[in-house]
Parts: structure tokens; sequence; C-alpha cells
């Protein structure tokens, strides 16, 4: 099993920035990359950003250039900067992780259990 833990969620003015961290335990020796996730209400589930364990990132349009996907391989923690915080971003954020890219990029087949993840607000 694999272990998934989201913090860093809060509260946050249109234009500023929140830090998500994601620590993964467990048989994390299966993972090949990992995802961030968010979900508002009434809308669908919708990849935030991936990275590989090789380092190569993806990202959904409406985050390019504010968000940024990043991993410490030593507390095996995955990370999302968000800058640039806009309202549409509130949402509630999880973590997962899959033995291949593709797997998380569709969230299917992932590790990790669909949880209540880190709540986002963005709001004045």
């Amino acid at each position: 099993q694999v272990q998934l833990v989201e913090s860093g969620g809060g509260l946050v003015q249109p234009g500023g920035s929140l830090s998500l961290s994601c620590a993964a335990s467990g048989s994390i020796f299966s993972i090949n990359a990992m995802g961030w996730y968010r979900q508002a209400p009434g809308k669908e589930r919708e990849l935030v950003a991936a990275i590989t364990s090789g380092g190569s990132t993806n990202y959904a349009d409406s985050v390019k250039g504010r968000f940024t996907i990043s991993r410490d391989n030593a507390k095996n923690t995955v990370y999302l900067q968000m800058n640039s915080l806009k309202p549409e971003d509130a949402a509630v954020y999880d973590c997962n992780a899959g033995r291949t890219l593709d797997r998380v990029l569709y969230g299917r087949q992932t590790f990790g259990s669909w949880g209540q993840g880190t709540q986002v607000t963005v709001s004045s």
C-alpha cells in the first residue's frame, strides 16, 4: 500500500501564494509518477500537475506559469508551489501516485485513495 498525506492548504487572497506538500509512505518503490489534482464543487476532478521519477513535469494549461510541481526524494515528498492564485483555483487539492505517468495523468489505477485532500480557498 501507498499512503499519501496532503498538507498546506488554507485561505489566501487573489494574487497570493500557497505551497502544498504531499508525503508518501509505504510501497514507494512502485511510484514512478505523482500528481496533484483539484476538484471544485460541482466540477470534475482535474489534474493540475504531474511529475515523474525522472523529473519531467506536466501542467494543466490553466496553471502554466503560475504553479510549479517539484519533489524531494529524500523526504518522499512532492510539492506544489502555487503563485498568483485566482478565485478559480479554489478547490480541494489531492495528491496521488502511480506506476506510470499515464495512470497519474488520468487518475486511474493510482495507488492512493481519493480523500478530502487539502482545501485551498482564494478570496478577498
